[in-house]
This record gives C-alpha cells, sequence and structure tokens, in this order.
C-alpha cells in the first residue's frame, strides 16, 4: 500500500515549480501533477528520485516519462472535462491519471500484459476508473470511438490511420512521431479527409510495438 506523505507532496510542489519554469503555463495541467503522486507508479526503491524530471524504468524494460514530457502532452492535448480520450500505451499508469484528474473520460490501451495488470491494481488503490483495455495501439478501439482527443505515450514509427479513422472530425492527436529520436507532432481532424499537422519539438520515447500475435 502505497503512502503519500508531506515530504513527497513537498517534493511535487517543486516539481511544479520546475515545469513552470520549463514553460508549462496550463493551470489545470499544473494542478493535476501537483495531486497526482507519480511514487505510486514506480517501484518503492526509486521513491527518492520519483520527482525528479527523469524517465524511469518499470516493468517489462518500459519506462514512465518524465515529468516535463507528460505535462507538455497534456498541455498540447488541452483536456476539457467529459472529453473521451483515448490513450495508447498505459504504461505505468501515470499519464492515464493525469487524463483522469482533469476529468476526462480516459480509454487506455496497453498491449503487454505485465504492465496492464499493474496500472489496474495502482488505479483501484487510488480508487479512480479509467476503462483500460488489453490490446494492439496500433488497432486503437475501434467499439468505441469516436474520440475528442487521442494521445501517443509511446515513439510511433509512422502516425496510423486507424487512430485517424477513430478521431471525430475538430479532435486532435498528441503523438510523437519516428524512429530513435521522436518529433511531437499534434494532428487536427479538419474533415472525415484532411487533417492539419503541427509539430513540437524532439523527443524521446520507447518504441510503440506492434502486435506480434
Amino acid at each position: 500500500m502505497h503512502v503519500d506523505n508531506y515530504q513527497n507532496k513537498g517534493k511535487r510542489r517543486l516539481m511544479v515549480e520546475y515545469l513552470k519554469e520549463k514553460g508549462i503555463s496550463d493551470e489545470k495541467v499544473l494542478d493535476a501533477m501537483n495531486n497526482v503522486p507519480r511514487h505510486f507508479f514506480l517501484d518503492s526503491s526509486l521513491d527518492s528520485i520519483a520527482y525528479e524530471d527523469r524517465a524511469l524504468q518499470i516493468l517489462c524494460n518500459q519506462t514512465i516519462s518524465q515529468p516535463s514530457t507528460v505535462a507538455f502532452q497534456t498541455q498540447l492535448l488541452n483536456v476539457k472535462q467529459r472529453e473521451k480520450i483515448l490513450e495508447i500505451g498505459t504504461g505505468s499508469g501515470y499519464q492515464t491519471s493525469v487524463l483522469y484528474y482533469l476529468k476526462a473520460r480516459v480509454y487506455t490501451i496497453e498491449r503487454m500484459k505485465q504492465l496492464y495488470d499493474k496500472a489496474k491494481k495502482v488505479f483501484e488503490e487510488m480508487n479512480i476508473h479509467p476503462q483500460c483495455f488489453f490490446g494492439d495501439g496500433y488497432l486503437g478501439l475501434p467499439g468505441y470511438q469516436p474520440f475528442d482527443k487521442i494521445i501517443v505515450t509511446c515513439g510511433a514509427p509512422f502516425v496510423p490511420e486507424e487512430l485517424v479513422n477513430q478521431l471525430k472530425v475538430g479532435g486532435i492527436m498528441i503523438i510523437p512521431v519516428g524512429q530513435g529520436t521522436q518529433t511531437m507532432h499534434k494532428i487536427t481532424k479538419i474533415s472525415e479527409t484532411e487533417t492539419k499537422t503541427e509539430t513540437f519539438g524532439n523527443f524521446r520515447f520507447v518504441p510503440m510495438l506492434e502486435n506480434k500475435g
């Protein structure tokens, strides 16, 4: 059972001050980052560094993104209350929880069973209820479309057409695209056949895994 003590809360406040210095200005995002306990999503041996701005190891050779990246993607997503958001790559569940704190209706998909099971346990402990799915992120969740927003938290070699199809017209997708180093893309769906793409700097994410069956 995780504990969120004064020390953790103090470290989170310092992390939020750092995020402000890094250019995160959305007060709702900063509030979410201040309230979601990142150390809950990590092995307890990492508690002392849980609020440093770095990616940290989790199960299955995956990582939890650094707080500045989580905040940056979330700010780009411009989450509104009750929006239906699809997250590709549940991972530790940290980004999922930030979206949930912002009062979005979160649908999250993970293809590694160990990560999927672990994240669900943490969500239960926190008493939050995102819709969790075990499956192939490239396919999205066609049975639940359309989505207002889609966020991809792993590096995609290309923009999956299936995900664009599941966005509603007017919706946006935040996705890091590229091999090795990725460029952050913001894709706005203008019509059923047209999208607009903006780019926002380079990042390094673990690769988006294809389903090998």
